[in-house]
């Protein structure tokens, strides 16, 4: 048995006194979710108009420090609608990280665009600044129309250095931050630099809510343009059903906004939980040689959506043992995603050298991370 996969089995099984499943990442409901979804019942507001919708994105605007938020049904729609208000259209190009969830690059594809691969930074597994650059150089009269910086596992990327190679360039900055609510970048959080930004709420996420996203920005227009766009264009009437562009059927139903609502009012101690487990995390694998935690970079707080570990050197035949010996004793853990440029369908796509995600795809492993107490 592989070294990790015993130390995990020894910490779950022993120190955690976990008897059942360990599941990589399990909602939580610990607060006034049945109220709040009861009274949704017990009113009839179960669909896509209604109080908790707006509560919901009050409250995600007021925790984000962004002025708006517009709730939808899930990540990917935010990030499409995102790319929408960027102005990316048919035969536009996106530029990205080859290593991301599949939704970063399916936004992209559903408006018609095509997408293009930038190496990520080991220390962020987000963009590297500098590689940005170098592309953006060297694609230079290219329809480029915008740019997504993913926050991997809620790890900031480096904002500062996107954010500065993008505006050098006249490009728009997307935040794809799906997996970084309650991660904040020197004393930001996650979301503001970017044009607008995507969340997700899937019930994996740190809050969920069963399936839901959002839409973050900072300008009041963009915002309202968010909400006529996902509400199906529909011109406001009190009975007429007038609509004035084709727009999308995107709205998060009151239901699930009730849910968000609840798992808001815990995000920070779900949070500090998570980090907890990181410390837990930090000392069983301190002393074992050839493995390290991805720790956050200085002037981030993360909040460890998805832990991870890290081979010194690439070994994907020891990443999967451990992912088969760990779930042989009800440990679940996973690889990274495949990278976007070794899927089919986007293995054409313009790219440039990806030596850094190559590598962290035969390296990394994610561990159980789901917010319990600890």
């Amino acid at each position: 048995m592989d070294e990790i996969t015993r130390r995990l089995i020894e910490f779950w099984r022993g120190t955690q006194g976990a008897e059942g499943p360990v599941p990589l990442h399990a909602p939580v409901f610990e607060g006034r979710e049945w109220d709040y979804v009861k009274d949704c019942l017990d009113t009839g507001w179960v669909s896509s108009v209604g109080a908790y919708v707006d509560r919901f994105e009050a409250m995600l605007a007021e925790i984000t420090g962004v002025r708006h938020a517009v709730a939808v049904v899930n990540g990917t729609a935010a990030l499409e609608i995102c790319l929408h208000l960027a102005g990316v259209k048919p035969g536009d190009q996106v530029v990205m990280p080859s290593l991301t969830f599949i939704a970063t690059a399916n936004a992209a594809s559903h408006l018609g665009a095509t997408c293009r691969f930038v190496d990520i930074e080991e220390r962020t597994l987000g963009l590297d600044p500098a590689r940005l650059d170098e592309h953006l150089i060297a694609a230079k009269g290219q329809p480029i129309a915008a740019v997504v910086a993913m926050h991997t596992f809620g790890h900031p990327v480096d904002l500062d250095g996107v954010a500065a190679v993008c505006a050098r360039h006249g490009v728009p900055l997307i935040e794809d931050a799906a997996e970084s609510l309650g991660s904040s970048y020197h004393g930001q959080h996650t979301g503001h630099h970017g044009r607008l930004a995507a969340l997700s709420f899937n019930g994996n996420k740190i809050v969920t809510t069963g399936g839901g996203g959002a839409i973050l920005t900072n300008d009041a227009e963009l915002a309202k343009r968010a909400k006529h766009l996902t509400t199906t264009a529909k011109v406001p009437h009190p009975y007429r059903f007038d609509h004035d562009e084709v727009g999308w059927n995107y709205r998060l139903p009151n239901l699930n906004a009730a849910l968000g609502c609840a798992q808001l009012e815990v995000l920070d101690e779900y949070v500090a939980r998570k980090r907890r487990l990181g410390d837990h995390y930090a000392r069983v694998f301190a002393d074992l040689p050839g493995v390290r935690l991805m720790l956050e970079n200085p002037g981030t707080t993360v909040n460890y959506w998805l832990h991870a570990l890290l081979l010194d050197q690439p070994d994907p035949a020891r990443v999967e043992r451990v992912i088969q010996e760990a779930g042989a004793a009800g440990i679940q853990c996973r690889p990274v995603w495949t990278p976007m440029h070794q899927l089919p369908m986007y293995g054409d796509c313009p790219r440039g050298p990806l030596p850094v995600t190559q590598s962290i795809a035969a390296r990394l492993i994610n561990i159980p991370s789901s917010p319990v107490a600890s």
